[in-house]
């Protein structure tokens, strides 16, 4: 069974950082793309990156592109995501997920992602 276990968020003042982590286990990790995703309060959950099982290709929301960086380390089955610069609008609930099928590709969209961590909670004050 996949597991994935997401720590490093917490409260931090506009213009900070933070690092987010996420533990996987229970599949060969470098065979997966993996993904960030966020939920506001009163929003749906919107992308905010990706990257592929070699780590090659990394995509980026538009809304986080140039202050965020998403990497991996396959030998400990982990995926990072560095976030700068942020803003209030950053404030939400930030998810780690994996897709159901090993690929090639960094995928963008929630519904091809099927495990998902329980999320950490990102607050930036202003």
């Amino acid at each position: 069974q996949v597991q994935l276990v997401e720590s490093g968020g917490g409260l931090v003042q506009a213009g900070g950082s933070l690092r987010l982590s996420c533990a996987a286990a229970g599949r060969t990790f470098s065979h997966y793309a993996m993904g960030w995703f966020r939920q506001a309060p009163g929003k749906e959950r919107e992308f905010v990156a990706t990257i592929s099982r070699s780590g090659a290709f990394t995509y980026y929301a538009d809304s986080v592109k140039g202050r965020f960086a998403i990497s991996r380390d396959n030998a400990k089955s982990a995926v990072y995501l560095q976030m700068n610069s942020l803003k209030p609008e950053d404030t939400a609930v930030y998810y780690c997920a994996t897709p159901d099928r090993a690929s090639y590709s960094a995928p963008r969209y929630e519904n091809e992602y099927g495990y998902w961590g329980q999320g950490t909670q990102v607050t930036v004050s202003s």
